[in-house]
Order: C-alpha cells, then sequence, then structure tokens
C-alpha cells in the first residue's frame, strides 16, 4: 500500500459518518486505535522498526490476526474479529463492503477508560478483594499459556540485562552513569546467583508465551472481574518468558504508584492459586525480575520525554525508576513472622497489614491456612467446605503445605508471614523448626482478645475464606491453650490498634513504609 492510500484509510476511519456518531483517536507507537459508540477499531501503523516490521498490507494483516488469537480467548468480552477496509467499484472506501480488500482492522468492544487498572490505582480503588482476583486471573493466565519447550531460561534474562543496561548507559544525559554501571553490576551478580534456577524454571515448563506486557494499564475491570489484554503480539521472543517475570511488571508497576500492600496481596494470591511450589524457590530471581521491569521503565521514560515539548517530567520519573531498580536489588534478609490466635482474633488482617513492609519486595509471602485449604480441595475460596474438609488428618496436611512452602520462600531469600490457628503447640514448635531450618530469624505473634468479641467477630463476617463460625469459636475456647510462648498481642480493640500493637513487638523487622 502507498503512503497516501494507507493515509487515505486513516481519514476514513476518522470519519464520524462511517461509524454514524463521533470519533476519537487513540495513538500509539505502533497503531492507531478508532473509538466510535461502543465500538473500537485498531489499525496498524505503515512502519519498519528493527524489532517491529508493519510496511506491508500483508504484515499488518497477519499481526492483527495474532493480537485477535492471543487476546480473543482471556478477553472474548473485548475482541471480536477482523474487518476489511474494501474499495468499491466507486473507489470509495467501506468496512466490510464490496470490493478488494485495501486494510484490515480489529474490531472491538469499546470500555470506559476508567476501567482499565491504571486508572483504578490512580482512584486508589485497588484493595485486598480486587488485588486478590487479580492473582489470582494472572495464575490462571500463566496456567493456560503454551509451553516455550527451551531449557536456557538464564540466557533469555541475560539479554535482558545486556540489552537495558547498555541502552541505559547511553542515556547518562539524563541518567547518573555511576548508578546505571552500579545497576549494571548488580544485575550481573544476581544473574550470577540465579542462573541455574532459571535453566531449571526453562526445563521444567516455567518459560511460557506469556501476555510479555503485563502492566496495570493492559488490564481492564469489566462487570468487576480483571481482564488481561493487549498481549505482545509482535516479538515472540520478547513474551517467551519466565512466568514470575511476566508477573513482575505488574508487580512493580503497583509499588510504583505506592501500592504496595496490593502488589503483595497479588503475590501472595498469585503464588497461592498457581499452586506451584517451585514458584516459592522461583522468588529467588524476583528481586532481578522487579529490577528488569522498574530498568524498562526507566528506559522508555527517557525516550519519551526526548520526544516531550517539556522534558522535566520524564527526565524524573527515569530516574525515579533507576532508582527502584536498585533498591529491588538490595533486599533485606528474609525472616519468618508466623501469627497465631483463635478464629476472629484478627490474623488475616494483622498478617495482610505487616507482610507488604517485611523483607524484600513487595514484601513476605502471606501464607493462610484458609485460602491454602479452599486451594488444596480446588474449590473458590468463598465456597463453604463440609466438615470433613477440617479434619485432624486434612489440617495437619495443610499445615505441612504451609511449611514446605514457607522454607522454599525462606531459602529463596523471601520473607514469610504464616496465617494459621497455631493452637497446638507441636505445630507452633513445628513453624519455628521451618525458620531454623532456613537460617533466619523467627517471630511469633499470638493474638488475644475476649472470648465474646471472638464470636461476635465470625459472626459478622461476609465474603471471607473462613469457614469459622461461633460453634468453631466455642470448640477452640474449650481447647485453646493456658499459656503459649509466642509474643502477645493485644487484639482485643480496633485492627489499627492491633496493627500497631504487632508493630511495636517486631520493631526492625519492618523495613516498610
Amino acid at each position: 500500500m502507498q503512503e497516501n492510500e494507507h493515509a487515505e484509510v486513516v481519514a476514513f476511519l476518522s470519519d464520524p459518518a462511517v461509524h454514524g456518531t463521533d470519533v476519537e483517536v487513540a495513538r500509539t507507537h505502533g497503531a492507531l486505535v478508532f473509538l466510535a459508540g461502543d465500538r473500537a477499531y485498531k489499525l496498524k501503523r505503515d512502519i519498519a522498526y528493527d524489532y517491529m516490521d508493519f510496511s506491508t498490507p500483508e504484515r499488518r494483516r497477519a499481526i492483527l490476526q495474532r493480537e485477535l488469537d492471543l487476546n480473543r480467548p482471556h478477553a472474548p468480552e473485548i475482541y471480536h474479529d477482523l474487518v476489511a477496509v474494501t474499495r468499491g467499484p466507486d473507489g470509495g472506501l467501506a468496512l466490510d463492503g464490496p470490493g478488494d480488500p485495501v486494510e484490515w482492522v480489529l474490531r472491538m468492544r469499546r470500555f470506559p477508560a476508567q476501567a482499565e487498572l491504571a486508572e483504578v490505582a490512580r482512584r486508589g480503588g485497588i484493595d485486598a478483594a480486587l488485588a486478590a482476583r487479580i492473582g489470582r486471573v494472572v495464575a490462571g493466565y500463566h496456567a493456560d499459556a503454551p509451553r516455550a519447550g527451551v531449557d536456557h531460561g538464564a540466557a533469555r534474562i541475560g539479554r535482558i540485562v545486556a540489552d537495558i543496561l547498555g541502552s541505559l548507559a547511553q542515556m547518562d544525559d539524563v541518567l547518573d552513569a555511576d548508578a546505571v554501571t552500579d545497576l549494571r553490576a548488580k544485575a550481573d551478580a544476581a544473574l550470577g546467583r540465579v542462573g541455574g534456577l532459571l535453566d531449571a524454571r526453562a526445563a521444567a515448563g516455567f518459560v511460557r508465551r506469556c501476555h510479555g506486557d503485563l502492566h496495570l494499564g493492559n488490564l481492564v475491570l469489566i462487570e468487576g472481574r480483571p481482564v488481561p489484554f493487549d498481549a505482545l503480539e509482535f516479538d515472540e521472543r520478547l513474551a517467551t518468558i519466565d512466568v514470575l517475570y511476566d508477573l513482575a511488571f505488574l508487580l512493580m508497576d503497583l509499588m510504583h504508584v505506592d501500592l504496595r500492600p496490593a502488589a503483595n496481596a497479588v503475590l501472595g494470591h498469585y503464588l497461592a492459586h498457581a499452586d506451584e511450589p517451585a514458584h516459592h524457590d522461583g522468588l529467588a530471581a524476583l528481586p532481578l525480575f522487579l529490577a528488569l521491569r522498574a530498568a524498562i521503565r526507566a528506559m522508555v521514560a527517557v525516550q519519551r520525554a526526548r520526544l516531550a515539548d517539556d522534558p522535566a517530567e520524564g527526565e524524573a520519573a527515569a530516574r525515579d525508576y533507576l532508582t527502584e531498580a536498585g533498591a529491588c536489588l538490595a533486599p533485606p534478609r528474609p525472616v519468618l513472622v508466623a501469627v497465631g490466635g483463635l478464629s476472629g482474633s484478627g490474623k488475616t488482617t494483622l498478617a495482610a497489614g505487616i507482610a507488604p513492609g517485611i523483607g524484600a519486595a513487595p514484601g513476605a509471602v502471606h501464607l493462610r491456612s484458609d485460602i491454602e485449604r479452599k486451594v488444596m480441595f480446588e474449590v473458590d475460596p468463598l465456597e463453604k467446605l463440609p466438615a470433613e474438609g477440617y479434619g485432624p488428618d486434612v489440617s495437619a496436611r495443610v499445615y505441612a503445605r504451609l511449611r514446605e512452602r514457607a522454607e522454599r520462600a525462606l531459602r529463596a531469600g523471601h520473607a514469610v508471614v504464616l496465617d494459621a490457628v497455631h493452637d497446638i503447640e507441636t505445630e507452633r514448635a513445628a513453624a519455628a523448626a521451618v525458620a531454623a531450618r532456613a537460617g533466619v530469624p523467627f517471630h511469633g505473634l499470638w493474638l488475644e482478645a475476649e472470648p465474646q468479641a471472638l464470636i461476635e467477630r465470625v459472626s459478622a463476617r461476609r465474603g471471607d475464606a473462613s469457614d469459622a463460625d461461633a460453634d468453631v469459636v466455642r470448640h477452640q475456647l474449650a481447647g485453646a491453650p493456658d499459656t503459649v510462648e509466642w509474643h502477645m498481642v493485644d487484639a482485643s480493640g480496633t485492627a489499627q490498634a492491633t496493627l500497631a500493637n504487632a508493630r511495636a513487638v517486631l520493631g526492625a523487622v519492618l523495613t516498610w513504609p
């Protein structure tokens, strides 16, 4: 197609008369999206770069088809079909009309911009419940992702380190050269430590054809459900990556906009619902993955600043991302914090409150017995289990699963918060033994509240993974231990007061905020 013919198609799709309504045009580096009513039409630009060649109608049609194939399985509400822009006998253009196709567009359902998670995040709308849903959705996405069948995970990440840090080194007009050099040294050292792990993960099938561009702007809420869209379609190499590296973009994005608790909850629910113990070993690579995602953001921020009329804001953002990348590669020492107490004492609320502030970004892995039990039975977290789901043998298996995952994460250098009743002395001893085997500090917290308060709290619960009710609490009270060797935390007041009491006990263990 001649350049003037492509421009003719752009003008045609921009015409309100074609759509019977006003048209807005959104522009990206590789496409134009024409927003008309409840529809969106994506047209690839007529461009050719080293990494992206859309220079012919045939190439543009093929890449749009690839985009449709990648995205429709996970976002059928958004992605519809490919539509030809045809030239009729009279020489005029039409959408899917008579005549020969001269161009192709991807037809999609339009959604409100405020439904994008980037906008939801700016409004402070990513709460614990939504973060949990995001973690589950991404875990499901990765479970469905095709395995790459490769065994060279380290080489893939090594190329990314070289490419990104090499680019940053050429940006010393904006970025501090010493900071970039230091980041490169830390990234190379981290890669050296986890290279064997990355290769093992690739051989085990954790390098997959992922989303590739899984940031907040590429997830949208549709009827309350987080839906990934706009997967990277133009380079299979860039999107064929370790699933934890794919997840790291989203985690880093959340932390950058001061939503570390949400990032922590996404990670915890992702790990729980992926139900892959090897991912807890893989946490050893997460600092490097997060640093690389921040470095990519720094590079893009500089590139955009150079094209902006006023580059100051973009340059400042690039420097912030560079600082964040360095911080990710200097994680605190891991610790194990176990939170125990009878049902209704506020264990989960406290654990979620302290986890983001402990250990490497985005905080300690929050391992919750209620979630682990539901995952073990392969049911929705809100589905109530029958009584046999809480038998002694089942509970022993749940605790064993929690401790196994905790030890894997700790040995990988990641902190853990264990959230379970722990009302039996052997369970408390077993939790402490996990820390001892992993060679990390241990802190046990026991939450105390009046019996009537416990009963009232569980009776008032709605939409929670715990199945405990008043009868369960009464049963626990009848067998409650007289003394507990862990730190006592007063949980009789508000959740905020309990958190403050726990913080006073933990002290220097908390490194954020």
